[in-house]
This record gives C-alpha cells, sequence and structure tokens, in this order.
C-alpha cells in the first residue's frame, strides 16, 4: 500500500479563543465620523440547542474538559465559571467545515496539548477536506494540518469514537481512523504531519443505505483505545464480521482480536458494528457498546434488541456478554456512550441509543457489568420512577413548552446520547450531551446509595419504592450550536426561527424563552408588521413532516402564537417564506414546494387564497412603508404585488442572477428600497448586492460588493440618516460582516479574524433602537456593539 504523508499547512498557527477585537486604527471620534468602528462580539444566550457529540476529560489535570458538536465547534470547561469557552470561532468562511468536530484529544502528558479532527461531510457539500487542528496552549491558539480526505463532523456516525486518541505511553504519538475506506493514521510529531498506517488491514464497510449521499459512506475506523497493564493497541472497525483489531508491538503490526466478530458482531439477527469503548486498567477489562446504525439520530431495529454490551479480559482474551437485561419498554434500541469510573474500579454507565418513548436510559453497574440499576423504571403499569430531578433553570425553554404526558415527561434525559462521560478526577461528577443540551450532577455517588426503585409485593404487583432523589442540571451554558434560520429584530425584542428546535423570544438577550407553535420542530421564515411589531407571523413545521408547513402568527412580540386556519391551503406542503404587510392587515405565504401556489390571507390566516401571478416556491417579503405593496423573487425575476398580495407582476427588471439567491430585504422607513445577495460558486452566475429604489423595477449593482451572503437594517447613524445596512458579503477580497452607514457608498468590516464562526451570517440585521447593533446567525446567535 502507498504510504501518504500530509504536513500541516505552512503558516497555519492562527488567532484562536480570547483574542481581542480589531485594533484601535485611529481615535474614537475620526473612526465614527468614516463609519469605522471597533466591535466587540456576544452571544444572545440559548445554552446548547443541537447535538453534542462528544465529552473529554484529561486523565491526568482535574477540571479540564472539552466537548464538541455536530456544527457548532468545540469548547473549553472553565470551572470557576461552570460555563464552556468556544475554541474555533476564528474559523474563516472558505474553510467553514473546520466548525465541524467529529473527534477531539486533550494529551494526558502535556495537558496543554489538545487536538481537534474537523471536517463537515465526506460528500461533496463540504468543498474541503478534512484536517486535524492542534494546539499547545489549550485551544488558545491552532495549526492546522490538512488531511488528504474528507471528514464527517455531520455525518451519521458522528458521535461514535473517539476516532482521535493521544497515546499516553508515547504522546508525541497520534492515531486517528478515518471514514470512507481511508483507513488508519498516525502522527509522530505531535499532529504536525500525518501517514496512513500502511499495514493497517481493515477500513471498514458498514454502509447504512448504498447510494445514498448521507447514508452511503463506508463508517471506516471508528475508534482507539489502549490497554496500559498490556501495553496493547486496541482499534474497532465498522466491520460486523471483523470488528476489533489489536496490536502488541506498539502499532508495527495488527492482528483480528479472536472470537470479535461472534462478541460483537450481531445481536437478535441485526448485524452490529463496535461504535464506542472504555477500558478499565485495573481490572484488565476493554468494554465494548454496539448498534446496529451508527447514530446519531437512527430509530429502533426492525426487531430484538438493536445493540449490546461487551466485554473482554485484555489479559486473557475471555469475552463476556454483560447486556443490561432489562428496559422498561421492552427491547434496547442498541447503546450510545459508555464510561468507566477510573476511582472506582468496577464502576461503569452506559447510555441506550434512541429509546425515544418516553426517555432514553442511563444503565450503571458497580459489579463490572454482572448487574446493572436504571436512571428511571415503571412501577405497575406505567407509574415511572426516577432516581434524579432535572434542573432546567439554565435552560428554561428545554420544556420546548410541553407538558409531562404520562411517563413521558416534557423534560427528558435526553436522545442521542452519544457523548457520556464520569469525570476520571471525581466520581460523583458526570456530563453526558444529548440532542439539545449536556446534563451533569455533581452528586453521582449517591445513585448507590438509593437501592432498587421497584419492588413486587405479594400479590405481583410492581410497587415504587420511596428514593431520596439528587439533582441533575444544565451544564451547557456557553455552548451555542442552534442553526438559526431567520431573525426578527423588533426593539427590545428578538425572535428567532430555528432548526431542530423551532424558534426563541429574547427580551434578554442572557436568556432564552421558547417561541413559535411548540408542535413544529423548525421554523423557517419570520416576519412583523412595520408599523405594528407586536405582529408577527412564522411558517415552520413538525418533527419528520408529521405536522405539514404551516403559519403561526403572534399579536404579543412572540410571546404566544396561535396557528392559522387551514382553508385554501394545500393538503402537502413545506414551510417555506412568509411576508406580513407593513400594517398587518394582509399575510402572503410562499412554501418551498415547487408545485404548490403561493397563498394570501386577508384575516390573519383564518383563511387563504391562492396568488395570482407568482411562481411557486418564490420567495417574499413587503414594503416597509406601502402596506399595499409585497415584493417577490424566483429565478432571476422580480415580482410585485400592489393590491396587498392577491397578484404579483413581472417588474420587468433585467440583470439580477437566476440562481444564488439566498435573499432579498427591503428597507424600514424607504419606500421601494430593496437590496438582494446574490453569491455562487460558478463562474457565469452573477454574485454581489444589488439596490432598487423603485419598487424593483431598476437595479443598480454595488461595485464594491463582490459576493453577499445576507442584508439587514438598523438605528441609522444619525437622525434622518439611512438605515445602517449590514452585509455579510466579500468586499475587496475580504470575507466579513460590513456595514455602510450612507446607503451603501462606503463600507467597513466591523468583524475581525479572531471572529469569523465559519459561514456564519447568512441571516444578519441590526437593531433598530440601538445604533451600530448587529445580529447575525451562526454559532447560535451572535451580535455585535461598537466598542466604546
Amino acid at each position: 500500500m502507498r504510504r501518504r504523508t500530509f504536513a500541516a499547512t505552512a503558516g497555519a498557527a492562527v488567532v484562536g479563543a480570547g483574542a481581542l477585537s480589531s485594533p484601535l486604527l485611529a481615535g474614537a471620534e475620526e473612526r465614527n465620523r468614516q463609519g469605522r468602528d471597533a466591535y466587540t462580539w456576544k452571544q444572545a444566550v440559548i445554552n446548547g440547542g443541537g447535538f453534542v457529540s462528544g465529552i473529554v476529560f484529561n486523565e491526568t489535570e482535574p477540571n479540564l474538559i472539552y466537548n464538541r458538536t455536530d456544527v457548532g465547534g468545540c469548547y473549553r470547561w472553565q470551572e470557576d465559571t461552570r460555563t464552556w469557552t468556544p475554541l474555533l470561532d476564528w474559523v474563516p468562511r472558505a474553510k467553514w467545515g473546520y466548525q465541524y468536530v467529529v473527534s477531539m484529544a486533550t494529551d494526558p502528558v502535556e495537558p496543554d496539548r489538545v487536538y481537534a479532527a474537523v471536517g463537515a461531510y465526506t460528500n461533496d457539500w463540504d468543498p474541503n477536506n478534512g484536517a486535524i487542528l492542534y494546539s499547545d496552549d489549550r485551544g488558545g491558539t491552532w495549526g492546522v494540518a490538512e488531511l488528504p480526505f474528507k471528514q464527517g463532523g455531520n455525518m451519521p456516525g458522528r458521535g461514535m469514537g473517539e476516532r482521535l486518541v493521544v497515546n499516553p505511553a508515547d504522546n508525541a504519538e497520534l492515531y486517528l481512523g478515518t471514514p470512507s475506506g481511508n483507513g488508519l493514521w498516525r502522527s509522530n510529531d505531535y499532529g504536525r504531519t500525518w501517514a496512513e498506517v500502511e499495514n493497517f488491514p481493515n477500513p471498514g464497510n458498514f454502509v447504512i443505505e448504498p447510494g445514498n449521499v448521507i447514508l452511503g459512506d463506508n463508517q471506516g475506523v471508528i475508534w482507539i483505545d489502549f490497554d496500559q497493564i498490556g501495553g496493547k493497541i486496541y482499534v474497532g472497525v465498522a466491520d460486523p464480521d471483523d470488528p476489533l483489531y489489536a496490536s502488541e508491538d506498539g502499532g508495527a503490526t495488527w492482528q483480528a482480536v479472536p472470537g470479535a466478530a461472534e462478541a460483537l458482531g450481531a445481536v437478535d439477527g441485526n448485524r452490529t458494528i463496535p461504535n464506542q469503548s472504555a477500558v478499565d486498567d485495573t481490572n484488565g477489562y476493554l468494554y465494548i457498546a454496539t448498534s446496529f446504525d451508527p447514530g446519531p439520530g437512527n430509530g429502533p431495529a426492525a426487531s430484538g434488541n438493536g445493540g449490546k454490551i461487551i466485554r473482554l479480559a485484555t489479559q486473557t482474551g475471555e469475552w463476556t456478554d454483560v447486556t443490561p437485561e432489562y428496559n422498561p419498554r421492552g427491547v434496547i434500541p442498541g447503546f450510545g456512550g459508555i464510561t468507566v469510573d477510573r476511582q472506582n474500579p468496577g464502576t461503569l454507565m452506559a447510555a441506550t441509543r434512541n429509546n425515544w418513548w418516553p426517555d432514553e436510559i442511563l444503565y450503571r453497574s458497580t459489579d463490572s457489568g454482572a448487574t446493572w440499576s436504571l436512571s428511571w423504571d415503571y412501577a405497575e403499569g406505567e407509574d415511572r420512577t426516577d432516581r434524579f430531578d432535572m434542573d432546567i433553570s439554565g435552560s428554561p425553554w428545554l420544556t420546548f413548552n410541553g407538558e409531562d404526558q404520562g411517563p413521558a415527561y416534557a423534560v427528558k434525559h435526553g436522545w442521542m446520547i452519544d457523548a457520556l462521560a464520569i469525570d476520571p478526577h471525581d466520581s460523583d461528577r458526570i456530563m453526558w450531551g444529548t440532542g439539545a443540551t449536556i446534563w451533569g450532577t455533581e452528586e453521582l455517588t449517591r445513585w448507590d446509595t438509593q437501592g432498587d426503585l421497584i419492588d413486587e409485593n405479594e400479590a405481583g404487583q410492581r410497587i415504587a419504592l420511596p428514593v431520596e432523589k439528587f439533582t441533575v442540571g444544565v451544564r451547557a451554558e456557553g455552548v451555542e450550536e442552534c442553526a438559526i434560520i431567520d431573525l426578527a429584530a423588533l426593539g427590545g425584542t428578538l425572535v428567532s426561527a430555528v432548526g431542530d428546535v423551532c424558534g426563541f423570544v429574547h427580551t434578554d438577550l442572557d436568556r432564552a424563552e421558547p417561541s413559535i407553535p411548540t408542535s413544529w420542530s423548525m421554523a423557517t421564515s419570520l416576519d412583523f408588521a412595520q408599523s405594528d411589531p407586536d405582529l408577527i407571523v412564522a411558517t415552520g413545521q413538525g418533527y419528520y413532516g408529521n405536522e405539514k408547513g404551516h403559519v403561526g402568527i403572534s399579536t404579543d412580540r412572540g410571546k404566544t402564537w396561535r396557528k392559522t386556519g387551514i382553508e385554501g391551503l394545500p393538503g402537502d406542503r413545506h414551510p417555506g417564506t412568509v411576508a406580513v404587510s407593513a400594517d398587518g392587515s394582509r399575510i402572503v405565504w410562499s412554501p418551498s414546494d415547487t408545485e404548490i401556489t403561493p397563498v394570501y390571507s386577508t384575516d390573519l390566516g383564518e383563511t387563504w387564497n391562492p396568488v395570482e401571478g407568482l411562481p411557486a416556491g418564490a420567495r417574499v417579503r413587503s414594503d416597509r412603508v406601502n402596506a399595499s405593496v409585497l415584493y417577490a423573487f424566483s429565478g432571476g425575476t422580480f415580482y410585485r404585488s400592489a393590491d396587498g398580495g392577491a397578484t404579483f407582476t413581472d417588474t420587468g427588471a433585467t440583470g439580477l442572477p437566476a440562481e444564488g439567491v439566498d435573499d432579498f430585504r427591503v428597507a424600514p422607513g424607504k419606500k421601494g428600497h430593496i437590496w438582494l445577495c446574490g453569491r455562487s460558486d460558478k463562474a457565469e452566475v452573477a454574485t454581489g448586492l444589488w439596490h432598487s429604489k423603485d419598487g424593483g423595477t431598476t437595479w443598480n449593482r454595488i461595485a464594491a460588493v463582490d459576493l453577499a451572503m445576507g442584508v439587514g437594517f438598523g438605528k441609522a447613524s444619525k437622525r434622518k440618516g439611512y438605515p445602517a445596512i449590514y452585509t455579510t458579503a466579500t468586499i475587496g477580497g475580504q470575507d466579513g460582516f460590513f456595514r455602510s452607514i450612507d446607503g451603501g457608498t462606503k463600507w467597513y468590516r466591523i468583524n475581525d479574524d479572531a471572529h469569523q464562526w465559519g459561514n456564519a451570517g447568512s441571516v444578519i440585521t441590526g437593531d433598530p433602537e440601538i445604533y451600530g447593533r448587529v445580529y447575525l446567525s451562526g454559532r447560535g446567535i451572535i451580535y455585535g456593539d461598537i466598542a466604546d
């Protein structure tokens, strides 16, 4: 096999977490006169909101903890504030996939060293190959070692691993398990250069659905673990027929571990793979959790159990099935995270993946897996009893505005629990990641004094026993990873449309409250009546299509919502975009489906009528002054309605791009002033920022702007000035976030290289009441203010 070696990118050290804002180039008065201001950047607090795929404790230094997320970068724990510090805000737009972290490793010998394996997708959705990021200062600054293949930080299997590890016997040596048949890789110089391990025999072969753009990738080499008693290196591979390999000579040669296929490769007729491992070096055990699906969002197996827990005695080679025998709801769907208590040999925990209803289960054993206790159980019928209470004061939205329904609580242990870790220095502390947050407690060993949850009376009935519960709370403060799809800044209130968790309302930027109809899983578009910002409209849809696209209305700035009527709506629809006229009297909704005619309502959504003259899937907006006028764009054609959305006509505009238009917005206080963004990777497609002053009939391309992703408006710099314009763009070859205070003549970049957030800013808007403030989508909701 040809040996492939790749060095770090030249000059790859970059400014990372904790960097200052842009340097002060001139005095404050001169900067303000020119529109050049230094900015400070903060988060509108949500706390979590997405999948936390891994939690890694340093094994030698207490309180040194990292977590990784699929789309929101990685973080380091701050013990004094009990918050997480983001480490990858420096990632530039050109390398946006670096914010998708598939694995992390913290050095047990030199704790200042930390590593991250990054890359978004193994298909062509991410144009770049993956990389290993290496830091000698705990993520303060990073170097980049580019790889010759892609990695899947947001692909199936992203919670398995860890794929990236430091050899504790020689911390200059790191191993990387890769997807897509690329095999096992190794670095001997602290992650600076990498080469394929030539003689590693198996690159994996497990594919969920061949030919599928997401599910069709080979899961590859999943994890590497070290037996420090016998000096062996173990490698888990996504191959049910050959799932485990070991080296007894420091990685020079590799052999399949005898009995591994029989122990790990199937359960109840379901082919399984070894998705995670944990080593007990005191007792000489390697624990392996398996699942029929790499996750994280899988359902149950077709029949029977979907996974098991197997124990290998590393010195004798003896295999023992230590799978918990009981799940209150029936079969075990498979296992996600598994972790060992290094302070108490023989104690381990594991999580189901995905139990879904009524909740996930955490299992705990104090006798090396011989017996297990559960985090909750049923008494007679479905009378649920629990070992701990869940405190959501750090994230009140985790109820999703729902209520307990029997054993299915509104606040859940979670779902997609692949990240599960007991603190190696403190047996009382555990953290686990879910699809929405991080849970944790510092009272874990109270579990062992509670005894059984259930007993049987003489009649054979299951009776709940009294339990003195401990408390589990949110440990996601500082982690922000919501996918923000739209924003509405009302002045004193910020409303967001969000993927996966629907949306929020912020009247205090340090606290998020759930908003938008709670039966929806995502919202895709927002608008408000310019003359009555209490009136907001949104469009979204339910989980996995169980509720079709719909429109919601709030008349109290997003505090409460009602869903509109369905009279006049097609049966099968997706949310698309929605607009409300400046006075709130008309609503136009354009579902994103290519065969569904847009509709309008004159009675706040009670009934709907088909729009005339507008193609399906058109993007719609309202004029912010003239209540009769609305606008739409589709395929290079710009449309205008002068009768409140009942009919649209082509404005006859020419020169607009036929594709690559992700956004257009209408300036407040300026009748007929429209700004349209264009971006594309195709050389033949025009890109930039276009401006119309006559309602979309004629357009002027702003010469300075090479490419624009998003545009929005905020308070003007002077009383009768043009609204401040904010755009996510490329200007003069420089990617960034820019502001103009003179109607688009002059533009100044307001962020610096330490604050780029990858592909952030597809949604950007100013604040109507605070000059200089800007909100943008990225790692959750980011906002910036003028520093002085």
